[in-house]
């Protein structure tokens, strides 16, 4: 009797496992996305899986079949893959416009300035530069367009390491694996990373636009819908915010 209620219990909860929506969000947004979510369930919402990841990863999981019910990119070229391919119900919606930023950790004695000789000397200073890898990651491929705009890129490539996203990239600044790294300004404003690191806030102007785009993928449920929806009212948009990230 006790095997045949272990086998019950394994199996109500594959089904209900099964059932729950999943929403894949890139690793920008964890911060945001995590207010914006309670914001959601908040009002009486099913709880749904959440996946954190670069956009080009998840993106690449969708197009082999991973069930996911709504993309939440870093930004538009992913989800017009997505489209493309028939695996979403339209060409989405810019939610955000992201912000890139450069960081230290605080006890590294690294200090930033926020302007081009201050960065260039932090450049020369550093042993190891972070950043996420550009063909996954539109952080990183804003990274690198910001180094070469500057005329930073010959100071800086020997001393690139890449992380698979943009969180992975940050980490190696806070474990000291490098002295300073690229991230989204949205990261960099969270609480948890403010109380250990410095940033300053990098020129847009020397980097494309990065529109954050949000596709609904083929045969959401309801919930994936609603979350959709929500995503684009007044209350989620005030968290984007908070968080450094430009309304469209």
């Amino acid at each position: 009797m006790r095997l045949f209620a272990c086998i019950l219990l394994f199996l109500v909860t594959q089904t209900a496992w099964g059932q729950q929506a999943t929403i894949a969000v890139a690793a920008n947004m964890k911060d945001a996305f995590s207010e914006i979510n309670t914001a959601f369930r908040a009002s009486g919402k099913p709880a749904m899986r959440v996946v954190y990841g670069s956009s080009g990863n998840l993106t690449s999981q969708i197009m082999n079949g991973a069930p996911f019910s709504l993309l939440i990119a870093a930004d538009e070229r992913f989800p017009l893959e997505l489209y493309k391919n028939s695996k979403a119900v339209d060409e989405g919606l810019v939610y955000a416009i992201g912000k890139l930023a450069l960081i230290s950790k605080s006890s590294s004695g690294m200090n930033l300035s926020n302007n081009r000789a201050g960065i260039e000397k932090a450049i020369k200073a550093a042993n190891k530069i972070a950043l996420a890898k550009p063909d996954l990651s539109p952080y990183g491929k804003a990274a690198i367009e910001y180094l070469k705009a500057e005329g930073l890129w010959e100071l800086a490539k020997s001393k690139l390491i890449y992380g698979d996203n943009i969180g992975v990239a940050t980490m190696y600044v806070l474990t000291g694996a490098a002295d300073i790294g690229f991230t989204a300004f949205s990261l960099a404003k969270s609480p948890e990373l403010a109380k250990q690191s410095n940033h300053i806030l990098l020129n847009s102007q020397s980097y494309e636009s990065i529109k954050q785009k949000m596709i609904l993928l083929k045969g959401a449920p309801p919930e994936a819908i609603e979350l959709y929806r929500f995503m684009q009212g007044e209350e989620a948009k005030a968290v984007l915010q908070k968080y450094g990230y430009v309304i469209p």
